[in-house]
């Protein structure tokens, strides 16, 4: 049975229109300052600007469960840890926003009928967000990436794609940008990959 109180803040959260595209940059990490140790990403600073926004592709499906883990039983593929922060231009984090994540499976297939690699997420209060998953297959025309919906409470939608470092397909993907790509390294058996949302201040 569905939980009227959160499939009404998620519907808030995905009514709110998708805004024009915004300027590119890379800027020091919020994440340093917090004492934590990965490398940065395109984060907030005095001259940044926001996460660039992408297309979101026709495979985005609304009422993804809430989850931070998108693994199940069986799955195959290499398994993937994301993680990050979620911040405005002027560095504060931002709480209980939105991550909203789809991609394809480790055979380059989407599930339009339900909700596989599919999931979302709010971040907790210092705008953090972690989620588990595989690494997503290739399909024709397109580089290895992830789909991401960002969203501050009551704020615009950010709709982007995280994409992997050193993909040879990336340099023929016309829709790849490469302040998209995350931080990816080997650990413990899987891939950690990092990424910091960067949101328009205001």
């Amino acid at each position: 049975m569905k939980d009227p109180e959160r499939t009404h803040t998620r519907r808030r959260f995905l009514g709110v229109s998708v805004a024009g595209p915004a300027a590119l940059v890379l800027a020091p990490s919020l994440a340093r300052a917090q004492g934590r140790t990965r490398p940065p990403t395109p984060a907030c600073g005095a001259a940044s600007a926001p996460t660039p926004r992408q297309t979101a592709g026709p495979y985005f499906k609304p009422e993804s469960p809430r989850r931070a883990s998108l693994l199940e039983p069986g799955m195959p593929g290499t398994r993937i840890v994301v993680e990050g922060v979620v911040v405005r231009t002027d560095c504060t984090p931002v709480p209980r926003a939105l991550v909203d994540v789809w991609h394809a499976d480790a055979g380059g297939d989407y599930d339009n009928e339900g909700y596989r690699c599919r999931g979302h997420q709010f971040t907790d209060d210092a705008g953090r967000y972690r989620l588990e998953t595989i690494v997503p297959g290739i399909y024709p025309g397109r580089t290895r990436h992830f789909h991401v919906r960002v969203q501050a409470p009551e704020g615009r939608v950010l709709t982007t794609q995280l994409y992997f470092p050193e993909e040879p397909l990336n340099r023929r993907d016309g829709i790849f940008s490469p302040e998209l790509v995350m931080r990816v390294r080997d650990a413990d058996g899987r891939k950690q990959a990092d990424f910091d949302f960067v949101l328009a201040s205001g």
